[in-house]
């Protein structure tokens, strides 16, 4: 991991500052994320896994918190436009995650395999929109998590073609990179066929 040599403001402060002002908000979102960009271009960096997409509206999820820019989805779908623009100005791929959502969870998914509870009408409210902003702003891609949605499929985000060409390819007509988050992750890394599984769920990149 490269550290910058300036402290940059974190996803809750952009959305913090994007509640205040929606317009200098947007700025400063996109201003950190060509800064970023910038930063990771110097180094020979191509993309960059931000930014964070999910809607954190469970004040005790143990892996989300502050990575988000907030609890309310128009908020964050703002933040994550602004920083969408920053990195495309530096050059920089630009990579929404954890998609279908892993806002509204309690379990940390480095750890063991995270569920999301919401109906599929509480998703297209809370959950979706802010990755929809952002792929209506053109993000280059899209990063999977490794939680279950019941109400979509019974099987892992990651694995479900449901979940990554039902909802993210053919509803929200997303085109570009897929990318699975790490599958070292204790959510799934004892998986049988697990790399088979992802493939055919439509995701582009393992990581």
């Amino acid at each position: 991991r490269l550290r910058m040599p300036v402290t940059l403001p974190g996803a809750m402060v952009l959305g913090a500052a994007v509640a205040g002002n929606r317009g200098s908000g947007m700025t400063a979102a996109a201003d950190a994320a060509e800064m970023t960009g910038r930063w990771l271009a110097a180094a020979g960096v191509n993309i960059d896994f931000a930014p964070v997409a999910d809607v954190n509206v469970r004040p005790s999820n143990p892996v989300i918190g502050i990575r988000s820019p907030g609890a309310f989805p128009d908020v964050v779908g703002d933040a994550v436009t602004g920083q969408v623009s920053g990195f495309d100005a530096a050059g920089i791929l630009s990579t929404a995650k954890h998609f279908p959502g892993h806002g509204d969870t309690a379990t940390d998914s480095h750890l063991g395999l995270a569920k999301v509870t919401h109906s599929r009408a509480q998703m297209r409210r809370i959950d979706l929109p802010p990755f929809q902003d952002a792929v209506d702003a053109g993000i280059p891609a899209v990063m999977v998590a490794h939680v279950t949605v019941p109400a979509v499929d019974s099987k892992p985000a990651t694995v479900s073609r449901k979940v990554v060409t039902g909802i993210l390819r053919d509803e929200m007509g997303f085109d570009g990179l897929v990318v699975s988050d790490s599958l070292g992750m204790g959510a799934v890394a004892s998986r049988p066929n697990l790399y088979r599984d992802v493939v055919a769920a439509g995701i582009d990149v393992l990581l």
